[in-house]
């Protein structure tokens, strides 16, 4: 169990902040950019989860849950350097959860309407949240894939600045998808989709 005592620690106020194997890096760290993004993603799927008031059934709403604690999950693999040996084995993103995203896109999207036109960002306030966080992720994507070309996917000796699991950024995508999908589905039981209308003037 996590327990945290004291709020501020004024170890960041050179502009370093720590990682979990104890290492101190920039706060403008690649890899600090990109947990950083994925902690937004995460807040933004919360807001969503606060408007769905009866849109979803408990079913969805379990799902959002449950990828709020795998970005968590996923923020601490990104803090936790790629090491050959470890005191205590870290939380890794494994393939089976990047399986799982994609098992769930097809079950939602199977469900829907084929896409006929490009969609706007709207609709309930629900999927208006789920876009944002979708678009977030995708910032979040960008962020871990220049962490990784920073880093390198490689683990290192303890002292060495290690790598950065290649997994999360597949994950990351993956995500951004299935918040599409869950998007349209909470715009489907209130009306459909908000189609785009090219501007011709």
């Amino acid at each position: 169990m996590v327990k945290l005592t004291k709020i501020y620690t004024r170890t960041g106020d050179e502009g370093l902040t720590g990682l979990s194997d104890y290492s101190r890096v920039s706060k403008t760290d690649p890899r600090i950019e990109a947990y950083a993004d994925v902690d937004e993603a995460n807040s933004a799927i919360g807001l969503a989860l606060s408007f769905a008031n009866g849109e979803f059934d408990a079913a969805a709403l379990a799902l959002l849950t449950r990828l709020q604690n795998e970005l968590f999950d996923l923020g601490a693999d990104l803090a936790t350097p790629l090491h050959e040996t470890y005191e205590y084995e870290p939380i890794r993103v494994q393939e089976t959860w990047i399986t799982q995203l994609e098992n769930l896109i097809d079950e939602y999207n199977h469900k829907l309407d084929k896409l006929d036109s490009f969609i706007l960002p709207g609709g309930t306030s629900l999927a208006a949240g789920l876009h944002l966080a979708r678009t977030i992720v995708r910032r979040a994507e960008r962020a871990t894939w220049h962490a990784i070309e920073t880093h390198g996917t490689a683990p290192v000796k303890p002292g060495e600045v290690g790598g950065v699991n290649v997994l999360t950024a597949k994950y990351l995508n993956r995500l951004s998808d299935l918040l599409f999908v869950l998007a349209r589905t909470a715009n489907a039981e209130s009306g459909g989709d908000v189609k785009w209308t090219p501007s011709r003037g």
